[in-house]
């Protein structure tokens, strides 16, 4: 069975409804990102990095897969699938993906703000407060891999880009790094597909645009891979 890694982005999350941080004024639901994802905001105001994850967390449980995560899921009828995702949301998971591996964390986990390895899920609760403390005392934060922290799944993201025989890129501006990296390590000759409305500039030849967005991109191209494994 082929192998097909898809790297998604913030994208094919805003057709669910769920508010990108790439806005044209540079806020993130009225926020400076520097003041709700990084280690200096959290240390200048933890109550307010604190309540704005509490919102998105609320916010991504009211929001329903698509389309596009669905495609996905039917991928696997054919195909070894194995998502990479830029996106903290839970989303692939509701949809019924089996292997995703979140770059960026998950909202739905709570970690300590001192042991990065005390990781707590938080069940049906949309709230981590302030005075939550981790077993060994320390306050609870959202396991959310902030902007100049580091990203502990990278090795084993670009392991997995490494044996694909297929990648998709779907939703995401191939701006954010690491993550927009992983491309370099397909091998040569793969094929590889990248879904967004707005053509992001890759470097690497044969690329297959798809300028369309997630939930009317990622099912054409999935029709096509099912059709092609079906041919033999």
């Amino acid at each position: 069975m082929k192998k097909v890694v898809v790297l998604t982005g913030a994208g094919i999350s805003a057709e669910s409804g769920i508010a990108t941080f790439r806005a044209s004024d540079g806020l993130w639901e009225n926020h400076r990102v520097e003041d709700v994802a990084s280690p200096e905001g959290w240390a200048r105001n933890p109550a307010l990095v604190q309540e704005f994850y509490n919102q998105r967390r609320a916010a991504a449980r009211r929001a329903q897969p698509n389309a596009g995560h669905r495609a996905l899921v039917e991928l696997e009828k054919a195909y070894e699938v194995v998502i990479v995702t830029q996106n903290v949301d839970d989303l692939h998971e509701r949809a019924g993906s089996h292997h995703v591996i979140h770059l960026h964390g998950k909202l739905n986990e709570a970690r300590s703000s001192r042991y990065e390895e005390l990781v707590y899920p938080l069940g049906d609760k949309d709230r981590i407060e302030m005075g939550e403390l981790c077993e060994r005392g320390q306050q609870l934060r959202p396991n959310i891999v902030w902007f100049g922290e580091a990203v502990p799944l990278i090795e084993r993201a670009a392991e997995e880009c490494a044996t694909a025989d297929i990648m998709l890129v779907v939703g995401t501006s191939l701006q954010v790094y690491p993550a927009a990296g992983l491309l370099h390590y397909l091998p040569s000759g793969r094929p590889l597909y990248v879904i967004d409305p707005g053509q992001p500039g890759t470097s690497r030849r044969g690329v297959q645009f798809v300028a369309e967005p997630a939930t009317v991109g990622v099912p054409r191209v999935v029709q096509e891979l099912l059709a092609r494994a079906n041919q033999g």
